[in-house]
């Protein structure tokens, strides 16, 4: 095994641990490890896709490990990595036999787990005989998805469309692209299928700075889910707009592009330089402004005001599997306070007559329906505008192709209630729920 190759396994083996482990953010956890700077792009995107694998397909792995076992029980877990990763390569990522394990092997090694080398060159090497066949019997959604998750959104959405949830969890997310002006044009510059709401989508992969339009700030990555909140305003151009918890900033573009006086708030400082990174490059201008939007008082109200709430992220696990790994029901409950908190402060931000949007890249409805539910109870300041497939960019005459698909976004309070699985034929959309509010005379 080369230098470069053992080291992308070390660093993908790292990840592992820090995010199983230490319930570490992958993307931090990335972002952070002093090693990868030094790989070159090809082994640093090797990386990436044999660590998010391992975290998407974590509960088939395991059962194959464990089925490949002499004795039952787990090895430790160094060693219970190392064979994930090797399991990973033999059965989903389609690397040679010989090289999955003897890689693994010498891992081991290099990890301190000589000991292990002969568990592990056994284990992986029935797992390249077998796992294939075994793979394709498994349950895989179901394996994949930790209990609560699965019980959370059987009860919430029924049998049918949590197997279509965690089945769209199995497969990678497109790239989708948001521009700022003809669509059509860059549709065809870039390769892309347009999709009925406006945004561009093209197959996941490839290096993003190099495709037509990046450099000169035509455009910017965000998913169809995303992109909807800052379409249900209606005509921005000389208003007033606060875009609460703003990093990293795809919504702020939107909305300035749309011709709005923006002002992003966000408490976190680092966070915010990316927005203003992302501006830059687009040629866009907007307030940036680091506070906590839950106590952030201006001096005067807004025309409309879109809370982006920080949110357990459920919805986002096709491009983020370690959000199977690392939330817990109690975070579920923690964010839910922090949530309506937020919502109820933006009431206030608010001026009469002007509209609020609330959404989360949450599935789970404590994050989403409830909110709303308890904020039109306790606040008879607001009423809820009901959305349509129109205002997320629907023909009014039903003409194109795709309009029907829209439909099914909107559930049947008016509000937006995306789950992976909707859109399939489009190629899928990730979880989002989205509300509009009116904001009433006092």
């Amino acid at each position: 095994m080369s230098d470069a190759s053992l080291a992308a396994r070390s660093a993908a083996l790292d990840l592992l641990r820090d995010v199983l482990r230490k319930s570490i953010p992958f993307d931090d956890a990335f972002d952070a490890h002093p090693e990868l700077r030094g790989l070159d792009p090809r082994d640093r995107g090797f990386v990436r896709l044999l660590t998010a694998t391992v975290l998407r397909r974590l509960g088939q792995i395991d059962a194959l490990i464990q089925g490949s076992l002499a004795k039952p029980g787990l090895p430790k877990a160094t060693v219970h990595d190392i064979l994930r990763l090797g399991a990973a390569q033999l059965v989903f990522l389609g690397t040679p036999a010989h090289a999955a394990v003897d890689t693994a092997v010498e891992l081991a090694a290099a990890k301190g787990a000589e000991p292990y080398k002969g568990l592990i060159n056994a284990v992986l090497r029935r797992i390249g005989r077998e796992g294939a066949e075994l793979a394709a019997q498994q349950d895989a959604g179901r394996l994949n998805t930790p209990d609560w998750l699965w019980l959370a959104w059987r009860q919430a959405y029924g049998i049918g469309r949590t197997r279509g949830i965690v089945e769209a969890h199995l497969h990678e997310a497109p790239l989708d692209i948001t521009v700022k002006a003809d669509p059509a044009v860059w549709a065809e510059r870039l390769e892309a299928r347009l999709l009925p709401t406006g945004t561009l989508r093209r197959a996941a992969g490839g290096n993003l700075t190099e495709l037509p339009g990046f450099a000169e700030g035509a455009w910017w990555v965000q998913d169809l889910a995303a992109s909807l909140p800052a379409k249900l305003f209606g005509d921005l151009a000389g208003k007033r707009v606060y875009d609460l918890c703003a990093a990293p900033g795809g919504k702020t573009a939107q909305l300035v592009a749309q011709g709005a006086q923006v002002t992003a708030v966000d408490r976190s400082a680092k966070r915010l330089e990316r927005v203003r990174e992302n501006l830059t490059r687009l040629n866009l201008s907007a307030e940036v402004l680091a506070t906590d939007a839950a106590t952030w008082t201006p001096e005067q109200p807004a025309d409309a005001v879109l809370l982006d709430a920080p949110c357990s992220a459920t919805g986002a696990i096709r491009r983020h599997p370690d959000i199977l790994r690392v939330k817990t029901p109690e975070d579920i409950a923690k964010l839910a306070k922090a949530q309506s908190r937020l919502l109820a402060h933006a009431v206030d931000l608010v001026k009469p007559g002007g509209t609020l949007v609330y959404c989360t890249c949450s599935i789970q409805p404590e994050e989403g329906e409830a909110q709303i539910d308890r904020i039109l109870a306790r606040d008879k300041r607001v009423e809820r505008l009901p959305i349509t497939p129109v205002d997320l960019g629907a023909d009014p005459g039903g003409g194109h192709a795709g309009d029907g698909n829209l439909a099914e976004l909107i559930n049947e309070r008016g509000e937006v209630r995306s789950l992976p699985g909707m859109l399939g034929d489009l190629g899928g959309i990730d979880g989002f729920f989205v509300a509009r509010l009116r904001r009433l005379h006092d």
